[in-house]
C-alpha cells in the first residue's frame, strides 16, 4: 500500500461546534446547548436534536464538497434532499432507517455531479486503495472508534471520511470524534479494522 493523503481536508462535526463534541456525545450538555446549533439549518430544537445524533454521513459529504469546493445548502436542507431520495428512511416506530447508500449514490450524482462506489465485505484496505486525487472514501465503524484504546463492543452503525492511507494505516475525519481523534486521526489498519464493518463507499467528483 502506497502513501496518499490529501491535505487540508475541511472537518465538519454532526454537531455546529466540534469544540462542543465531547460534552454532547457524553450527555453533559444538550445538543441545543451548543449556541451555533441553528447555523445548520434548524430552527426546531426537537428536531435538530433527533438528527444531530444520526447525520455522520451527512457531516463527511460536507467535508467532501467543501474540499472540492462544490456548493450545498445547510445541514438541514441536505437531509430533506436526502429523505426525497430515501437515503434515510423514517420507520413506523418514529426511528430511521439509513444512511441508505443507492440512493444516497443517485442522489449525489444527480446535485452534484459525484460518483459513488459502493463497498459491502470488503477489506479496509481495499476501500483505502481507491484514494486519490479525485477520491475520498466513506466507512462504517462503531462510534466507539472515538476511544481507540478502550475496547469495542460492535462493528458499524457510523460514517467516518477517509481521506489518506499508508502501508500501515489510514487517516481519517471522524464527525462525532473526541480531540485528539477528530479530525486528520490516523489509526494503524488493525485497529481502526476492530470498529470496520467491512462497508463503505467511494466519493469521486467529476
Amino acid at each position: 500500500m502506497t502513501l496518499f493523503r490529501h491535505q487540508d481536508v475541511p472537518y465538519h462535526s454532526q454537531w455546529r461546534s466540534p469544540e462542543l463534541v465531547a460534552d454532547i456525545v457524553e450527555k453533559r450538555i444538550d445538543a441545543c446547548d451548543d449556541p451555533r446549533w441553528q447555523e445548520n439549518g434548524f430552527d426546531d430544537g426537537d428536531q435538530y436534536r433527533f438528527w444531530s445524533w444520526k447525520l455522520c454521513g451527512l457531516a463527511c459529504l460536507e467535508s467532501a464538497l467543501d474540499y472540492w469546493s462544490i456548493a450545498h445548502g445547510t445541514r438541514l436542507s441536505l437531509l430533506l434532499r436526502a429523505l426525497e431520495y430515501g437515503a434515510y428512511r423514517m420507520r413506523a416506530d418514529g426511528g430511521v432507517d439509513g444512511l441508505i447508500y443507492r440512493p444516497f449514490a443517485d442522489w449525489l450524482a444527480d446535485d452534484f455531479g459525484l460518483k459513488v462506489e459502493v463497498f459491502g465485505d470488503h477489506e479496509l484496505t481495499d476501500i483505502a486503495a481507491q484514494l486519490d486525487e479525485s477520491t475520498l472514501a466513506m466507512a462504517s465503524v462503531s462510534p466507539e472508534i472515538r476511544r481507540p484504546d478502550a475496547p469495542n463492543e460492535r462493528r458499524g452503525g457510523h460514517l467516518v471520511l477517509l481521506h489518506g492511507r499508508s502501508p500501515q494505516g489510514v487517516w481519517f475525519h471522524n464527525p462525532s470524534g473526541i480531540p485528539p481523534q477528530q479530525a486528520d486521526v490516523f489509526l494503524p489498519y488493525p485497529v481502526f479494522s476492530r470498529f470496520y464493518a467491512q462497508r463503505g463507499m467511494t466519493l469521486r467528483r467529476a
